[in-house]
């Protein structure tokens, strides 16, 4: 059986197209840099959509929050699991995150006064977990998740991303320094392959929580990134969790 191959050339790779997917090409393009978003599914179908509640950020609209209090929430929830170098970063730079978003256009629900809106969830305190139950999630309604998509993949659009829907990404390009040069697809539509070349590759497909029996995830969150990275000999960080990290960024194995 013989196949049809295309070639594409591009700064930087972006294999994932949900928030973090989106967000990553949208930054990059706004560096001048010619990005290429692959998504075996289309943006707008991406898990993201399904996120309803709120993001965690300690803006303080409601009662007197600290970021501080938020790394204590986040790590003693994860049992004490979670990468505390990188629960420190979410956390400190979740309030400039939301702000960054708000910016973008995404119409997050606001409070009479014309602040941005939080509500309770369970697990959020002040103290350290000797104070109450603290107003922290940030929420449009409860689309959350729709919401910052719609944004984001509006705006991917407006900075004229390559987006290449319904590719589904089968091997990473490497050398024998472990260096990434691209990727290889399958187009889902019409069977062709098609060869992504760049000197930076970014993985951004999400978790594997499909490998549970029970789950809320999306019949797509199936780990597909992790089995790349692993497949191309590199290394996965936190796989206790469903979120586990492929260490190849940059086209390095880092």
């Amino acid at each position: 059986m013989s196949y049809t191959i295309h070639y594409h050339q591009h700064d930087i790779i972006i294999i994932g197209s949900g928030g973090a997917g989106l967000m990553a090409a949208y930054q990059a393009s706004m560096k001048g840099a010619n990005v290429a978003l692959l998504s075996k599914t289309h943006p707008l179908q991406s898990h993201t959509v399904a996120a309803q509640g709120g993001i965690n950020a300690s803006l303080g609209h409601v009662e007197d929050d600290h970021w501080q209090y938020h790394m204590y929430d986040t790590i003693s929830g994860s049992d004490w699991l979670a990468d505390h170098d990188a629960v420190e970063v979410m956390c400190q730079e979740a309030a400039s995150a939301i702000i960054e978003l708000e910016h973008l256009g995404v119409p997050f629900s606001r409070q009479n006064d014309g602040r941005l809106y939080q509500r309770r969830y369970g697990g959020q305190s002040t103290h350290f977990g000797q104070g109450t139950v603290v107003h922290r999630a940030c929420a449009v309604a409860d689309r959350t998740g729709h919401a910052i998509l719609h944004t984001l993949y509006q705006r991917a659009l407006e900075r004229k991303v390559h987006i290449f829907a319904y590719h589904y990404a089968l091997q990473l390009i490497m050398d024998g320094t472990s260096r990434c040069h691209g990727v290889v697809t399958l187009d889902i539509e019409t069977g062709d392959i098609h060869i992504f070349l760049a000197p930076s590759t970014l993985i951004a497909t999400g978790g594997f929580s499909q490998i549970y029996q029970t789950n809320t995830s999306s019949s797509t969150c199936t780990g597909d990134g992790n089995a790349l990275a692993l497949k191309a000999g590199l290394f996965l960080q936190d796989m206790e969790l469903s979120n586990s990290i492929p260490l190849a960024f940059m086209g390095l194995a880092i």
